[in-house]
């Protein structure tokens, strides 16, 4: 098995070599599931997993707009289309200036399986730009993001490509990419997610993403007959992501201790109440302040520069900041601090030594693509309100959240239960997501 998995991977690395973050994303799909397709005569001699690592569609384009003191900046536009078997495809857009093909390559795999899991009709795509909104103004943002639409509208439609948000984009970009595409193609329709109330979008799309992978993991903890009441959580990032996830875990009963941003982590021993995430939502979303200025307004706490807060002794970990921000050594001192549970917001933010050790331990540990699956599952939500030209209540949302949430769950414990009663629900999200996109390909031929 091991022979076969290497013959695949070095196939798949002479084609993709220069693309680390790609390659790590491959190698934990293709562990778990080329063994099961070896056993599977319906697979054999089909290529599916080597069709699915090939994107259907790369779009690499340039982005030309005017700064505010009238100089021409040139920044480069991606989409990968990576698969359509079940569905338009479905997948964020990031600015940031660490963006290339590497990390969209990557994320685009990781959404092919994520979108399969939340039994939605969505197929796996994303893409963005090494464009750094940070620093820019309001009008800098709107002249790039009009930019870069009057290229990706040619590539994108309701029923092609619905491109959302991810990190550097969020609802004021959202707004400024719509505008655009609205104004190129006449026409007012849901192609892209994440959108305001009062124009498209949908109750709880915001707080998804963290709300999912705060009810993963009290499924998770279920199992043990367990819950997130009175539990110290830990928490990475201070975005979107983190914010709701913190926002969900006060409402039940969690004591949350830690946020972070690129220049380190806050730690806060008393723990975050309600009023506090409040003073970060406004801080990172409106002031777009840096998260150490929370320790002059509650002195009580601490700001440790230029680190992860994954030496914070906890019961919880909720990485939701990027990828491969906890590593080998960070699951050591989690495992080691008594952690028993982590569930992840970002998109692989866990590097595969350290998911090793979360396995080998035996824990409670879920992967992105399985816990953070609640935000684009409320996307598919909100493209199913814009066909029916409706919206559900905030509650009608969040409770189909919670049942997605739950159906993910319950698909990684079918094929991720081993016979010592252990979830390993990396493989079974893994083996889960492939079954549908591939038994989808095999119906629809060599195509």
């Amino acid at each position: 098995m091991e022979d076969k998995i290497k013959i695949f991977l070095d196939l798949v690395r002479k084609r993709n070599g220069n693309e680390p973050e790609f390659m790590q994303a491959v190698e934990e799909v293709a562990e778990t599931v080329i063994p099961y397709i070896v056993n599977k005569d319906i697979y054999r001699g089909k290529n599916i997993l080597l069709r699915m690592v090939e994107p259907e569609r790369v779009i690499s384009f340039r982005v030309s707009w005017v700064d505010d003191s009238g100089e021409i900046q040139v920044n480069r536009g991606y989409r990968v289309q990576m698969n359509s078997a079940i569905g338009p495809y479905k997948g964020g857009l990031r600015f940031h200036p660490t963006v290339d093909m590497s990390i969209l390559k990557f994320l685009a795999f990781e959404q092919v399986f994520k979108n399969s899991l939340t039994t939605l009709p969505m197929g796996g795509g994303k893409g963005g730009s090494d464009f750094d909104p940070k620093g820019k103004s309001d009008n800098e943002i709107m002249r790039f993001c009009h930019g870069f639409m009057s290229e990706l509208f040619r590539h994108i439609g309701p029923n092609t490509d619905i491109p959302a948000g991810d990190i550097g984009v969020g609802g004021r970009e959202i707004g400024f990419l719509f505008g655009k595409y609205k104004q190129l193609r006449n026409e007012f329709t849901g192609v892209l997610t994440g959108k305001g109330v009062t124009w498209g979008g949908s109750l709880i799309r915001p707080e998804a993403t963290g709300y999912g992978t705060v009810y993963f993991a009290q499924n998770m903890l279920n199992t043990k007959k367990d819950d997130l009441k009175n539990k110290t959580v830990v928490i990475s990032g201070s975005g979107n992501v983190a914010q709701f996830a913190a926002e969900k875990c006060i409402q039940l009963g969690s004591k949350v201790v830690t946020m972070s941003d690129s220049s380190g982590y806050i730690y806060d021993s008393e723990g975050i109440d309600t009023e506090k995430l409040e003073y970060i939502m406004n801080l990172k979303n409106v002031e777009r302040k840096r998260i150490s200025e929370y320790c002059t307004k509650y002195p009580t706490s601490i700001f440790v520069k230029g680190e992860t807060p994954w030496s914070i002794k906890c019961d919880i970990a909720l990485p939701c900041a990027t990828q491969n921000e906890l590593d080998v050594s960070d699951a050591k001192t989690l495992l080691d601090n008594g952690c028993i549970c982590i569930s992840e917001g970002a998109n692989m933010p866990s590097t595969k030594d350290a998911v090793h050790e979360f396995q080998k331990a035996k824990i409670l540990f879920a992967p992105g693509k399985a816990s953070n699956a609640g935000g684009v599952a409320t996307s598919g939500l909100e493209m199913t309100q814009n066909s029916l030209r409706y919206n559900w209540s905030r509650e009608e949302v969040d409770e189909k959240l919670k049942v997605i949430m739950m159906d993910i769950h319950n698909s990684c414990i079918e094929y991720g239960s081993d016979k010592d009663g252990y979830v390993d629900y990396v493989k079974g999200a893994n083996i889960a997501g492939f079954v549908k996109v591939a038994d989808a390909m095999l119906a629809q031929g060599v195509v």
